[in-house]
C-alpha cells in the first residue's frame, strides 16, 4: 500500500505552496491518484483486471491523472498539479520521482510486453514532457519541460528539447 505519511512529507518538501499535511491529503490530486493507483494495482496483481481498470478510470475522472493499474510505482512519487499526466501499463517508476502536469510516460506502438519507460530514483520530469517507449531513464535525471525523450538517458544527465524531422511526404515516398 501507499506510504501515506511519506507521500505527504514529499509533497510538503517539493511544493513551496503546500502548508500542511491535512491540506495536501485533502486537496492534492496527485496524492488521491496514488491512493487509487495502489488499490487498483493490488487488484491488477490478483488478476481482477476489469475492477482494476474501472477503479483507475474513476480516479482519472476525479483527478485528471491517468495511471494504468499495471504500472509499478516506487515510494514517494510526487505528481505536481497533475492534470493530463498519463502513465502507461508497463511503466516502472523508482523512488522519490517528481512529475509535473501534462507528462506522458507512454508507449510507441502496439507491441506486447514492455513498451513503456523505466524511470530511476530521484528523476524530475518537467511539465508537458513526453517519455516514450521501452527506454531507461537513469537515477537523478532531469527532463525539461516539453522535452520529447525516445532514447535511454544515463544517470545524472539533463535532457531538453523537441526535435522533429520530416521522414516522408505524402505522395513523395
Amino acid at each position: 500500500m501507499i506510504d501515506l505519511a511519506y507521500s505527504l512529507e514529499r509533497a510538503l518538501e517539493q511544493d513551496p505552496a503546500a502548508r500542511n499535511k491535512l491540506e495536501v491529503l485533502l486537496l492534492y490530486p496527485g496524492v488521491h491518484a496514488l491512493i487509487f493507483h495502489r488499490l487498483a494495482h493490488a487488484l491488477y496483481k490478483k488478476h481482477f483486471y476489469f475492477l482494476a481498470r474501472a477503479l483507475s478510470q474513476f480516479s482519472r475522472f476525479l483527478t485528471g491523472i491517468e495511471i494504468h493499474p499495471g504500472a509499478q510505482i516506487g515510494r514517494g512519487l510526487f505528481i505536481d498539479h497533475g492534470m493530463g499526466v498519463v502513465i502507461g501499463e508497463t511503466t516502472q517508476i523508482g523512488d522519490d520521482v517528481t512529475i509535473y502536469h501534462g507528462v506522458t510516460l507512454g508507449g510507441t506502438g502496439k507491441l506486447k510486453g514492455k513498451r513503456h519507460p523505466t524511470l530511476g530514483d530521484r528523476v524530475v520530469v518537467g511539465a508537458g514532457a513526453k517519455v516514450l517507449g521501452a527506454i531507461t531513464i537513469g537515477d537523478d535525471v532531469k527532463i525539461g519541460a516539453n522535452a520529447v525523450v525516445v532514447g535511454d538517458l544515463p544517470s545524472g544527465s539533463t535532457a531538453v528539447g523537441t526535435k522533429a524531422k520530416t521522414i516522408s511526404r505524402e505522395g513523395h515516398g
